[in-house]
């Protein structure tokens, strides 16, 4: 339970489950505490009752409901209608590189090479209060181009440079809570803090600067949430004196249920909209928490799972389709790969991998695309610049309409051992790692957050859940996950030492990972209950 004891602010009803001194009390001024309290009181019911919604769809889902094209928006999605277009300095998106938003990785990003660096407060962050804070701080420098960085260990500075990769800042999504802010004794809406305090510290720099105030926007569900992120942003602006589609925003497709409301989720946030994104990795965490309760939808082996699989292409070019119809862009999938300084062969490997991979999104007409580490930049970038001059691809049209079956088709593939311990290794790592503060984690070289965890613990939930068949013929029941998790504790704690183990919060870990694993129900998120314990 969160301890209600905390430090008064100027404003009624407003309190901080931390201390009002130093850094944080430069950021969280009496203004910048309104603002928030304002957006909290007026949209705190709304964001309850979606959320209710969402359980309550999960249920319909659980009854056998299959997620399906809306009947009553169908003139809708006939209908010609089409986004604002981009801002100047968002219409040249072909590469994207993503981070949390932390002041080393700021700078590298902003430094990369790549058209725009997304700032995250969301699945590469964990989120304790500090971190949250100092995040803010660092892109208000950013953002006024006062942004430096000396590692404390080597010395290195590390300075902006004269043309830095364009800015957008991911807040957190609709179900995560700011537990150190609290308004009327209740803690706020993680989104509409993060939202409130960049807007109020940087959207007048932004826009003086021949900019603007830019966000991706996560985990949304339904085209009513993107209606309260609308009415969120039009209070927002009316606050700060900013003009109506001051704020863009880009939205990432990253649940099932999204998918089938491309068009109405454009349509909603339409004067403040540049595009949708293809958050892949969540995406099949939906696509595994949409079926939790069928046993017809069980998948393979996670990393057999490519965009090559029907499912999964059909929803791409749904999505670029849809984007290039309404003029927004459609921006690609992530490459988590990072280099491999000690194995060029390896490495060689991993970069092939990734340009393939960006081949086939510029060649699908995806108008840019993510990457992890500022090492994948030139790569990805000149898989787009094999396009020619234009920087998009908005007048591609990929022809064939994709079908609800489509969307929904089970995967082929082989469920194995090797599969079932790496689903556990990665989940039981990054897990301890959030624990321990690290919310962008390199595992298996590649540069992780808590998507993948997400993906491997809810898929070895589901294999549980319905008694799911090894390759070799053994069924996966809670004796074997429990024995495999065991196997894979005893190997890692071996490798790190009891010092690192306790230190990096393996044990707690541990416990929290497999309570999730064997429950009747499969928690929404893995990140909730890890919250309480950050």
């Amino acid at each position: 339970m969160l301890d209600r004891s905390a430090t008064p602010t100027p404003w009624t009803g407003v309190s901080l489950h931390a201390p009002l001194d130093g850094p944080t009390a430069r950021l969280l001024t009496p203004d910048c505490l309104h603002l928030v309290a304002e957006l909290e009181r007026a949209y705190r019911r709304r964001r309850a009752e979606l959320l209710a919604r969402r359980e309550e769809r999960g249920r319909r889902f659980d009854a056998g409901e299959r997620p399906h094209f809306l009947p009553e928006t169908a003139a809708l999605r006939a209908g010609e209608w089409r986004v604002r277009p981009a801002p100047a300095d968002l219409r040249d998106r072909r590469v994207e590189i993503t981070g949390p938003a932390e002041r080393k990785i700021i700078v590298s990003a902003l430094n990369s090479g790549a058209q725009v660096f997304m700032a995250d407060f969301e699945d590469s962050l964990a989120p304790t209060f500090e971190k949250v804070i100092e995040g803010q701080l660092a892109l208000r420098d950013a953002v006024r181009r006062k942004i430096d960085f000396t590692h404390p260990e080597t010395g290195k500075q590390y300075t902006l440079r004269e043309d830095p990769a364009t800015l957008i800042v991911r807040p957190r999504g609709w179900h995560l809570v700011e537990k150190h802010v609290l308004v009327d004794g209740e803690p706020v809406s993680a989104s509409l803090f993060d939202t409130a305090v960049f807007l109020f510290h940087n959207a007048a720099e932004l826009c003086a600067r021949g900019s603007g105030p830019y966000l991706y926007l996560p985990k949304l569900e339904s085209h009513l949430e993107a209606r309260l992120w609308n009415d969120v942003l039009l209070f927002a602006q009316r606050a700060l004196g900013l003009v109506t589609g001051t704020v863009r925003v880009t939205v990432l497709i990253e649940t099932l249920p999204a998918a089938f409301e491309m068009d109405e989720i454009l349509y909603e946030l339409r004067e403040h909209i540049t595009g949708l994104n293809c958050g892949r990795w969540d995406y099949i965490f939906s696509y595994l928490k949409t079926f939790r309760a069928s046993s017809e939808h069980v998948l393979p082996d996670r990393n057999s799972i490519g965009m090559d699989r029907p499912f999964l292409a059909a929803y791409s070019r749904l999505l670029i389709q849809t984007c290039h119809r309404r003029g927004a862009h459609a921006m690609g999938g992530m490459a988590a790969q990072i280099p491999i300084k000690d194995d060029p062969e390896a490495n060689a490997r991993a970069l092939e991998s990734v340009r393939a991979d960006k081949a086939r999104e510029a060649r699908d007409g995806h108008d840019g695309t993510w990457v992890a580490h500022p090492g994948l930049v030139e790569t990805a970038r000149a898989e787009f610049e094999l396009l020619g001059e234009r920087v998009n691809q908005l007048d591609v049209h990929p022809e064939g309409e994709v079908s609800a079956e489509e969307l929904l088709a089970v995967p082929e593939g082989k469920i194995t051992e090797a599969g079932l311990r790496q689903n556990l290794s990665i989940a039981l790592r990054y897990l301890a790692a959030w624990l321990a503060g690290r919310g962008c984690v390199p595992l298996d070289q590649r540069m992780e957050d808590a998507a993948t965890a997400e993906i491997s613990r809810a898929q070895v939930w589901h294999w549980c859940r319905h008694g799911a068949v090894l390759e070799d013929g053994r069924t996966i029941d809670a004796e074997l996950v429990r024995c495999v998790l065991q196997e894979e504790s005893t190997r890692l704690r071996a490798d790190l030492g009891e010092t690192v183990w306790t230190r990096d919060r393996y044990p707690l870990a541990n416990e929290i990972l497999t309570r999730q694993l064997l429950a009747s129900e499969l928690a929404p998120f893995l990140t909730l209950e890890a919250y309480e314990n950050l």
